[in-house]
């Protein structure tokens, strides 16, 4: 028996403001030709709290979320994924990164990512005579 199937015909994406990684790609978003409409909104702002009320606030702030227009949440690497099926000439890819040969292609994305993130975020690692690294890297 098949499941029903709920339609996605708008997105919210809730992003970092704070982050210059997640302010980059939502700028990438907002030139992409969209198949579904992605309003980005400030995680944990105002206009996210309005919306989604009983959203935990303070894990939107942690990792990506996106949510449709049927309350369908998404977070980490679904969030990136479905965020790229709702753009035209990048939904081929989203499909093929949600099968069992994709995620894990999709997964280490999402934690290069984040890893990246938490390296520039306030409280970060230390950068002497103007060379940074990230957390792990050798050398």
């Amino acid at each position: 028996m098949s499941r029903p199937v709920t339609p996605v015909h708008r997105l919210t994406v809730l992003y970092d403001a704070d982050c210059s990684l997640c302010v980059h790609l939502r700028h990438w978003l907002l030139r992409q030709r969209q198949l579904v409409p992605l309003d980005l909104v400030p995680a944990a702002s105002q206009e996210a709290r309005r919306r989604f009320p009983d959203l935990d606030h303070a894990s939107t702030l942690r990792e990506i979320t996106v949510i449709g227009d049927r309350g369908q949440i998404y977070r980490s690497t679904s969030a990136w994924i479905v965020c790229l099926w709702a753009l035209a000439e990048h939904r081929p890819k989203a499909h093929w990164l949600a099968t069992p040969a994709g995620q894990p292609f999709a997964r280490v994305t999402v934690l290069a990512a984040a890893k990246w993130r938490e390296a520039i975020k306030p409280g970060g690692p230390v950068c002497e005579d103007g060379h940074c690294e990230l957390p792990g890297a050798p050398g």
